[in-house]
């Protein structure tokens, strides 16, 4: 499958199950790959993963719709959040803010624009994790339920202070395709200055 091809087929699946066409070492060589080798500003190394499955899978999300309820006061998105727990896994995404501070004591002038940089990077690795899932028959989306739950994910996890929670990517068998995607006039939004 040529890149584009990859690209096209990447879509949002949210009908998810734990029949997964890979095994788990596809996955994981898929995503140690992709954090290895997707470009990061001034190579500092800035992106982190966490990669779960099996049980620790269904307790995260059942304490994500905890946190959700302790934080509205409302049972909202029940559905939503178990669907992602019909999954087979979970990719979360952060950076390392002492990584970048690092940086922008390293380099005072740039020091602005690292901000803007690791998010970049950050959203290049889930791009890079999440077209590369479905090459293997993975299905995936990704979900934003930061800030509300990263004191709980830095205490199920044990991860560094450091680490900031950019996104959550639940991910499995694939139960259901989406539908097609709608047509566009993509011209409306690229212009070619020559």
């Amino acid at each position: 499958m040529d890149f584009v091809e990859m690209i096209k087929n990447r879509r949002s699946v949210y009908s998810l199950d734990k029949n997964m066409p890979v095994s788990d070492d596809k996955v994981f060589d898929l995503v140690r790959d992709c954090v290895k080798y997707v470009p990061d500003a001034f190579n500092i190394k800035s992106q982190r993963v966490v990669i779960f499955t099996g049980a620790k899978h269904k307790k995260f999300w059942d304490n994500v719709h905890n946190e959700l309820v302790n934080f509205t006061g409302k049972n909202l998105s029940r559905e939503r959040i178990y669907s992602f727990a019909a999954g087979y896994g979970t990719i979360l995404y952060f950076y390392d803010m002492d990584v970048v501070e690092n940086a922008k004591s390293q380099y005072p002038l740039y020091a602005d624009r690292f901000n803007d940089w690791i998010m970049q990077s950050n959203g290049m690795l889930q791009f890079a994790v999440w077209t590369g899932l479905r090459a293997l028959g993975v299905g995936a989306n990704l979900q934003h339920y930061n800030p509300i739950i990263n004191k709980m994910v830095q205490n199920m996890f044990d991860v560094p202070k450091s680490w900031v929670l950019v996104a959550q990517m639940p991910f499995g068998g694939i139960a259901n395709a989406p539908g097609a995607k709608p047509d566009e006039d993509v011209m409306q939004r690229i212009k070619f200055a020559k």
